[in-house]
């Protein structure tokens, strides 16, 4: 069935069509799974006061939701309507709300998801990307998305502020989201080795809120659709290795995302993040695939993470290929040297 700005709606017989995995999907809101029960922190852009616990929980099979947090609840539409940004109680927004939804999911499909222009994920094996259990829900790793975010905001001034130019912005699709759980971030696309998109990271853009409650970082959390249960693992792959081919010469590995698009800034292309404090052996597995004849430099921060960081690096790679620590000064970060500095410690031309 499909809608036009003039038509008139049946709100129950569109209630009946819509699906709300897909409605959440679409808002880039990630709660987790516990049956048909959603659970996770209030994605509403009107929610009022902290976000300290997960207050928010949805039913999608009935296609209601609650937060205990802001006291908003209602049904898929009403929720839709205030991520909009309208108001459910008004009549007019809530109707117009409806008929964006009717326009959009025509027959349970979105139509604004863009389909993306990326080659078939390899496959290591069926236990790659799918694995059955003992039950009749099959898990998938890693899934390659079927759509991108397509509202982001590439002007604003955060990574300017730090130093990124605006061609290092636009080649790795960093965008501020001003919407969803990931409100108040920096987008970060992340994909496999093959290239495809798997999901976004979220980068806060306010310092002085990061806590227990609001990491730095936010990654893509499980989920559950239609009797699959989606796991995503940043263990798995590396940051920008999809970029990086057949090394003959160097491999720089970093830890987070910030210190990659520095080294990409100042001319270093070959360089590859863990994100995170600890290199997995998949990820090992995947450098040592990636450099054939070449070095690995260890470029890691100059704090107790950093340190962990390059020593779970060292301990599964200098076996086998050869690898050295760039050693930084307490309190030093990538991030602080300059393109030739950064040169000079890793001995690059």
């Amino acid at each position: 069935m499909r809608y036009s700005m003039v038509n008139r709606i049946n709100f129950k017989e569109l209630r009946r069509q819509l699906s709300f995995e897909d409605i959440l999907a679409h808002y880039n809101v990630t709660l987790k799974a516990k049956g048909d029960q959603r659970q996770g922190f209030c994605p509403l852009p009107t929610h009022e006061g902290t976000r300290n616990s997960p207050s928010f929980s949805a039913n999608v099979a009935k296609g209601i939701w609650q937060c205990f947090g802001c006291g908003a609840k209602g049904n898929l539409m009403e929720f839709a309507a205030r991520m909009e940004g309208l108001d459910p109680d008004n009549p007019q927004d809530f109707r117009k709300a409806a008929l964006l939804l009717a326009d959009r999911f025509d027959g349970g499909k979105d139509k604004e998801r863009k389909p993306l222009p990326t080659p078939e994920p390899e496959r290591r094996g069926d236990e790659d990307r799918e694995v059955k259990g003992s039950t009749d829900t099959s898990t998938s790793v890693n899934a390659p998305l079927d759509f991108e975010l397509t509202s982001l905001d590439f002007t604003h001034p955060y990574l300017r502020d730090r130093g990124f130019r605006d061609e290092t912005i636009q080649a790795f699709g960093l965008g501020y989201c001003n919407r969803g759980l990931m409100k108040g971030r920096i987008a970060i696309p992340l994909h496999d080795q093959s290239g495809a998109l798997i999901g976004y990271a979220g980068r806060v853009v306010d310092d002085t809120a990061i806590g227990e409650d609001t990491p730095r970082y936010l990654f893509p959390s499980s989920r559950e659709r239609k009797g699959v249960r989606h796991e995503f693992r940043k263990s798995e792959f590396l940051y920008n290795g999809f970029r990086v081919k057949d090394v003959r010469d160097h491999l720089v590995v970093v830890e987070s995302f910030t210190a990659l698009w520095w080294l990409a800034q100042a001319g270093i292309a070959q360089v590859v993040a863990l994100m995170g404090a600890s290199c997995s052996e998949r990820q090992a597995e995947l450098m040592k695939e990636l450099v054939v004849d070449g070095r690995i430099w260890v470029l890691a921060d100059g704090d107790p993470a950093g340190e962990r960081m390059a020593e779970s690096t060292m301990k599964l790679l200098a076996p086998h290929r050869f690898v050295r620590w760039v050693k930084l000064e307490d309190g030093k970060q990538p991030t602080d040297l300059s393109p030739d500095e950064l040169r000079r410690r890793l001995a690059l031309p």
